[in-house]
């Protein structure tokens, strides 16, 4: 495996953190980001704001726009990923949402890898389908099934790893073919974060964040941000930033900065507490299955130089999967992931939703999955939490 964090990316974080001179001067000198809590900005003379309006120049206007400090946390995110431009977003669903709206229309094709993260999967089908958007899914585990679903698409939508059962993509020869056949390429890379996958340098067209999870890591806001090309972000923001309303705040952005001065230390103790336990119950005997990248050879692993901390299992038939979680004791019950808390969520809870609705149960995922998010506490005592709480539901 490849160095995980470069060299460049600890400069940008560093210098975005106060830890070395600011990339752009702070105001007063400040050592971190100050927060701009303001929704407006005023103008001198009618003669700026006239100019403003019609191009001649640039300034901020009104924070549902541009945000100093909004602005800070999308030049940032933009740079790890090595992307021209970014916009910050409400939520990960808004930017997934703000990111796919502009290129499609009544009629229109969007190709989508299997068992997405739920609310992508659920605006796909409950919103762009209402609108006459077409959504053909496929395993995205095999890249010549998707490279052959391409032609007259608009969209190929990609989430590497997926949810629940973190299958990878190659998304390289997927980027390439995209291009190819004029198919704009969008991938949620918030599990493996800019630091241990960059898909721009491999051809893909934008790169969404939900930036609640590891960019935040602290399990205290929720915010999005979709990097791209220039061009492509431009038209996000002239053709669904603005009216679709899902803006970030300049203090969830602002915690979004701070949670990002540790990001590189936080996301090497999330993926060795991952392999850790991935190894660990790949040994267990009630252990049918690890659902981790580190260990199910695919060519989409080449593109990853690290690995977030949260995958999956399947136990046998012999755990009882709600007694199971119950039966934990360090490790909590929650839907969210990325902070210092280590969490599960049992696939068998979410398959209750309604096939329409639910991608994981649309998709085949096993009733007997578990999501394991490793957070920051001891890999071994979160091994024996896990060992005494199988042995608690065993049949």
């Amino acid at each position: 495996m490849n160095k995980p964090v470069t060299l460049r990316d600890e400069e940008l974080i560093a210098h975005s953190a106060g830890l070395l001179a600011p990339l752009a001067p702070m105001p007063h000198d400040a050592v971190s980001p100050p927060i701009f809590q303001t929704s407006l900005f005023t103008f001198e003379r009618y003669s700026d704001l006239a100019d403003v309006f019609a191009g001649r120049t640039q300034r901020y206007i009104y924070s549902r726009g541009d945000n100093p400090t909004v602005h800070e946390l999308e030049a940032l995110v933009a740079a790890l990923e090595g992307a021209e431009a970014g916009r910050g977003f409400s939520s990960g669903t808004a930017a997934i949402a703000a990111s796919i709206v502009p290129f499609v229309e009544a009629g229109d094709r969007i190709v989508a890898v299997e068992n997405l993260y739920s609310d992508a999967f659920r605006f796909m089908e409950k919103i762009l389908r209402k609108f006459g958007v077409i959504i053909d899914y496929v395993d995205g585990t095999d890249a010549g099934a998707v490279i052959e679903a391409l032609p007259d698409a608009k969209i190929v939508y990609l989430e590497s790893p997926t949810s629940m059962v973190f299958s990878v993509q190659d998304i390289g020869p997927i980027a390439e073919a995209a291009q190819k056949h004029g198919v704009i390429s969008i991938i949620d890379n918030s599990w493996a974060t800019p630091l241990y996958q960059k898909p721009i340098s491999h051809g893909v067209d934008l790169v969404v964040h939900a930036a609640s999870k590891y960019l935040g890591g602290h399990s205290d806001t929720v915010a999005g941000v979709v990097v791209g090309s220039k061009a492509l972000v431009d038209r996000i923001n002239h053709e669904s930033y603005h009216y679709l309303g899902g803006k970030l705040s300049p203090f969830e952005a602002w915690l979004i900065l701070r949670g990002m001065r540790t990001l590189p230390m936080r996301l090497e103790r999330h993926m060795q507490a991952g392999l850790f336990l991935g190894e660990h119950l790949q040994n267990h005997p009630e252990v049918e299955r690890v659902r981790h990248p580190a260990f199910v050879p695919h060519p989409g692993n080449a593109t990853l130089s690290g690995y977030g901390g949260i995958f999956a299992f399947d136990v046998s038939d012999a755990i009882d999967v709600p007694r199971f979680v119950d039966s934990l004791h360090h490790i909590r019950i929650g839907v969210s992931w990325g902070g210092p808390e280590s969490l599960v969520v049992p696939a068998l809870a979410a398959l209750e939703l309604s096939p329409t609705t639910n991608s994981f149960r649309r998709f085949g995922v096993s009733p007997r999955t578990v999501r394991l998010a490793a957070g920051h506490e001891a890999p071994e005592l979160l091994a024996a939490d896990i060992d005494q709480a199988l042995a608690a539901a065993r049949k």
